[in-house]
């Protein structure tokens, strides 16, 4: 036999069946981990971004003084720079500066971009002073003389910076006094005079005009209203006199165009000479802003100041929400997963809750304010409250209504959470205890719940993480710019439900697009977000811990 001929006798080679690269294993390991890589990238880069500026915001800088080329004068903190191409016939990348010059009620701006093409000098004045006032925002300036009770005792920018530093911190606490007086003070006689008012009013709503029970209530409010005359003509006296002293006391400055300004003690809330300033000194104004921050009430358009209205208002209508939210929750999921047969209805309801939790947040506070405050709110003014209408007490915006609203969007996803963690549960431990003779309820409430609560905290969690950084729903049932009366506070019955409220997220977003002065407030955005996020993490951390322990106890079950 040739070789031709056992060639083609030979069996054919059978060709190798191609293999997907997905089914390796391998490509789907990177490809999953690539995308973890991104996001975590993106949530670090974020959070990075975040706290970089927040941090950095409060941190004081010096002081500079730019002359252009056409003589004109500035000075003022450079908060950044940028690079921008020239309009000439030669295209050249040039640098300008956005510096924060302040005097608002000189110049009519707080801010000003300067070319560096057009600087002829820059210079950093030793005795350039940064001054944050209770208006009109920062004031740069240097110091000349220091006039006390009309009589000028130093004329040397050392010698009235001495003063300055040795009468401030007195003028500060008599500020601080007035500032009581008039809100704690005059609104405590201002609410009595206002109960009695009320009281005198439900009587003729009630009884009629003119009836021996409205004459008696009227003597009531006019020795009342005696009283509180009194009272008051008392406390503007006090504050007359703490106003009067504070106004001796006066620092004569100038700014870089040569204008002459004299600056009430009362009027600075902190003032420093930036460019003399050491680490040490620095550090001190940093945390002295962040303290303030933290505990003073927002001023100059919520641009300067605390916020500590608005952290306030975010903790307390949190856990509101969260003590609303969870009860309703548990109940509902126990009666879908414990109680009820399955069927058409049950998978309706279902597919519904989980529909709620695609539903825009703004349709909630639209449905709050139309239920809530319009409905039920407007309901209990006149059932309760008819003698402050047509002034609404519970018919409006506020904590109760706005915790409600938040506990709605977040319902759902307490009980899916909560059913996964019923679910999870074994059936041969509800088994055991009919077994040993108990009832259905006496077996959710000794078994099943103890071993599903880290499942329900952990929809807590979730609902705590979404409705603490909610703003939509927040403007329309209560959140406001300014709210200096707090929801709970010294004042009987020490807890306010119905009062407005201020929140971190409505704080942020009227700094950023609200503020008159958004320059400003930019850097504000950052800090407020910052912080807004440890407040969350804060909460959340709390209530993983809680969680933890829970799940220790009942380590055998864990899921």
């Amino acid at each position: 036999m040739s070789f031709q001929s056992l060639e083609n006798s030979a069996p054919a080679r059978r060709k190798r069946a191609k293999v997907s690269l997905f089914a390796q294993g391998e490509p789907m390991i990177w490809l999953t981990g690539g995308g973890l890589a991104i996001a975590l990238s993106m949530i670090i880069g974020l959070l990075a971004l975040i706290f970089y500026h927040g941090i950095n915001t409060l941190w004081p800088v010096a002081v500079l003084q730019f002359q252009t080329l056409d003589g004109s004068l500035y000075m003022g903190e450079i908060t950044r720079a940028e690079s921008f191409r020239s309009n000439d016939a030669e295209v050249r990348v040039l640098q300008r500066r956005l510096v924060r010059t302040g005097n608002f009620e000189f110049s009519g701006e707080h801010f000003i971009w300067i070319n560096d093409h057009d600087v002829q000098a820059m210079t950093q004045p030793e005795w350039a002073v940064v001054i944050e006032r209770t208006a009109w925002g920062r004031f740069y300036g240097f110091p000349e003389s220091f006039t006390l009770a009309g009589e000028t005792v130093a004329i040397t920018p050392e010698a009235a910076w001495e003063k300055f530093g040795q009468y401030h911190g007195a003028v500060s606490e008599r500020r601080e006094k007035i500032r009581e007086l008039e809100t704690k003070e005059v609104g405590r006689v201002n609410r009595r005079l206002e109960k009695s008012r009320l009281a005198l009013r439900a009587v003729e709503m009630s009884k009629g005009l003119n009836r021996p029970a409205w004459q008696s209530e009227h003597e009531k409010f006019l020795e009342t209203e005696k009283s509180v005359t009194k009272e008051f003509k008392t406390l503007q006296e006090k504050i007359g006199l703490l106003r009067a002293e504070n106004s001796r006391y006066v620092l004569n400055l100038k700014t870089a165009q040569g204008k002459a300004v004299a600056m009430p003690l009362e009027a600075i809330v902190r003032a420093y000479p930036a460019n003399q300033l050491s680490t040490l000194g620095k550090a001190g104004i940093y945390f002295s802003r962040w303290q303030e921050f933290l505990f003073n009430d927002p001023r100059e358009a919520n641009s300067e100041g605390g916020v500590f209205p608005a952290i306030f208002g975010t903790v307390i209508m949190t856990l509101l929400m969260s003590l609303a939210v969870v009860p309703f929750g548990v109940m509902a999921a126990l009666y879908l997963r414990e109680y009820a047969q399955p069927g058409v209805i049950v998978s309706a309801v279902r597919i519904s809750i989980n529909n709620l939790a695609g539903v825009p947040s703004i349709v909630f506070g639209v449905f709050g304010l139309g239920f809530f405050c319009y409905l039920i709110g407007a309901s209990i003014d006149e059932l309760f409250f008819a003698s402050s209408l047509p002034n609404p007490t519970f018919g409006k915006g506020g904590i109760l209504w706005a915790s409600l609203t938040l506990a709605l969007l977040t319902l759902p996803v307490v009980i899916v959470s909560t059913e996964e963690a019923l679910a999870a549960v074994p059936n041969s431990m509800r088994e055991g205890s009919y077994a040993c003779g108990g009832s259905k309820w006496q077996t959710i409430k000794r078994i099943v719940l103890p071993r599903a609560m880290p499942g329900i905290m952990t929809g807590m969690i979730l609902a705590m993480a979404r409705g603490a950084g909610e703003v939509a729903p927040l403007m329309l049932v209560g959140a406001v710019k300014l709210a200096p009366e707090l929801p709970v506070d010294s004042v009987e019955p020490f807890v306010h439900a119905e009062r407005s409220f201020m929140h971190l997220g409505f704080h942020i977003y009227d700094l950023g697009f609200q503020s008159q002065n958004s320059e400003a407030a930019k850097p504000m955005v950052f800090t407020t977000t910052l912080l807004l996020i440890v407040l969350i993490f804060l909460l959340n951390l709390l209530a993983v811990r809680l969680r933890t322990r829970l799940r220790r106890k009942f380590v055998s079950t864990a899921f």
